[in-house]
């Protein structure tokens, strides 16, 4: 009776640590999971990454504006000779000696480079990068759906174990009753020790089971907190209700499944890239025709020298240029180029046919997962229906001495491994509709 009383109360230590749980909404979760997770928010770079690729500036459609200075200072000391040269009186010619003799030069402009033509390469590249930026979104959506199914993964793992640990608790309570009756009629000599005994071993092991459902209750919460990413000990308790989409509007997604999953929708985006990256090598063949234009200015300060006084030359010029350059043959490597890329876009193409052929199959297979899981769960509905009704007449002929306590747990044993069964079938098969969902493309566009 000691061990029984020693589990109760472990138990209820446990229950008060669950039971100071606020309530954690399937809307909250994905709002979390959206602004916290690690995977979602790297995904997220990436798209701003794309986005900064795929800009104008980025294009090589606008001109290149150069701006240059400098500005030079020097001093020279020197001493000319003039050896075999005599004045008009005979006397030889001194030496002129110019002592810091000083000049400067100073100049200043502006270039314009612009590429007007280049075979159409630069159009094609900016529409490869807009692609590129709609193949990143779709990364990222994909990234995103996979992390919601992780988050419910384990949300919805947390919900069965929070049901389990109630009807645990209730099998529980129903041991202890036992043990309770068992003692008065044992007392009153109205059943046998053994009876007691017996009671008291389906209790220690209820106790048992409770608290295991309860560890691994606040392991799940655990589990869940890391992927909303906050801290470990978080309280949370979460939304055991769960809704299944009608028939109808599954079919109606099912039918736009091809329109709307995410692999085939990349799957269409890589080959329009492949399909550009053709048309940006074929722009090898073409020629380049170019525009540039300068405006500068100069100012040249000099000194003097023994035969020329000093001077000072400012100058502005303003030139425009036109160039055109045509690579009538680079050895045969654009060709190259051009016929990798027909390869590659081939290649493109025949992996879009298998992985739509891959996700016709996924659909289908997660389709018929769907629907056993689901039909597994109103058989089991109806299990727990007929469980409860057994157990509930048994606990009265129990009561009324006609039953052994053996045969009554027995009953309460099938009643709640089919209410177990019950909830584990249940999220089975919402986890299998989200599943599906995702690959008809719907996950992010209905509630959960």
């Amino acid at each position: 009776m000691r061990s029984i009383i020693l589990l109760t109360l472990a138990i209820l230590s446990l229950q008060t640590a669950i039971g100071q749980d606020s309530l954690l909404t399937r809307e909250a979760a994905i709002e979390l999971t959206l602004e916290n997770n690690f995977g979602i928010a790297i995904a997220k770079n990436q798209v701003a990454i794309a986005e900064n690729n795929q800009s104008i500036l980025n294009s090589g459609f606008l001109p290149v504006l150069t701006a240059s200075g400098g500005a030079n200072y020097n001093r020279d000391d020197s001493v000319i000779e003039f050896p075999g040269q005599f004045l008009e009186n005979g006397d030889p010619r001194p030496d002129a000696t110019l002592d810091q003799a000083e000049s400067q030069r100073y100049n200043g402009g502006l270039s314009v480079n612009y590429t007007l033509f280049d075979g159409l390469g630069r159009l094609y590249n900016y529409r490869s990068l807009k692609e590129q930026y709609d193949l990143t979104e779709l990364q990222a959506r994909e990234t995103i759906e996979n992390t919601l199914l992780q988050l419910f993964s384990v949300y919805f793992e947390v919900a069965r174990l929070t049901e389990n640990e109630f009807l645990l608790s209730s099998a529980l309570d129903v041991s202890l009753d036992r043990i309770r009756r068992a003692d008065y009629a044992f007392e009153y000599g109205q059943n046998t020790k053994l009876d007691v005994l017996n009671a008291r071993v389906d209790a220690t092991n209820d106790s048992i089971n409770l608290l295991n459902a309860r560890e691994e209750l606040l392991n799940s919460k655990r589990d869940l907190n890391v992927v909303l990413n906050r801290g470990l000990g978080s309280p949370v308790a979460v939304d055991t209700v769960v809704r299944f989409i009608s028939r109808l509007e599954l079919e109606a997604y099912l039918e736009e499944a091809k329109e709307k999953n995410v692999v085939l929708l990349q799957t269409e985006k890589n080959a329009k890239i492949n399909a550009y990256d053709i048309k940006v090598s074929r722009s090898g063949y073409l020629p380049t025709v170019g525009l540039t234009g300068t405006y500068g200015w100069n100012l040249n300060q000099s000194a003097q020298s023994a035969f020329f006084p000093g001077i000072n030359n400012e100058t502005w010029n303003f030139g425009l240029g036109a160039s055109l350059t045509w690579n009538l043959f680079d050895g045969g490597s654009t060709s190259v180029r051009v016929r990798n890329a027909k390869i590659a876009y081939e290649n493109q193409e025949l992996l879009n046919e298998q992985i739509t052929l891959e996700v016709e199959r996924d659909i289908a297979n997660a389709r018929t997962i769907y629907e056993n899981r689901l039909a597994i769960f109103h058989i089991q509905e109806q299990n727990v229906v007929t469980n409860q009704n057994n157990f509930e007449r048994s606990r009265e002929e129990y009561q009324l001495g006609r039953i052994s306590s053996i045969e009554f747990r027995l009953a309460q044993v099938n009643l709640l491994n089919a209410q177990t069964s019950k909830n584990l079938a249940k999220y089975n098969a919402k986890l299998a509709e989200l599943q599906l969902l995702q690959l008809t493309g719907q996950l992010l566009n209905i509630p959960i």
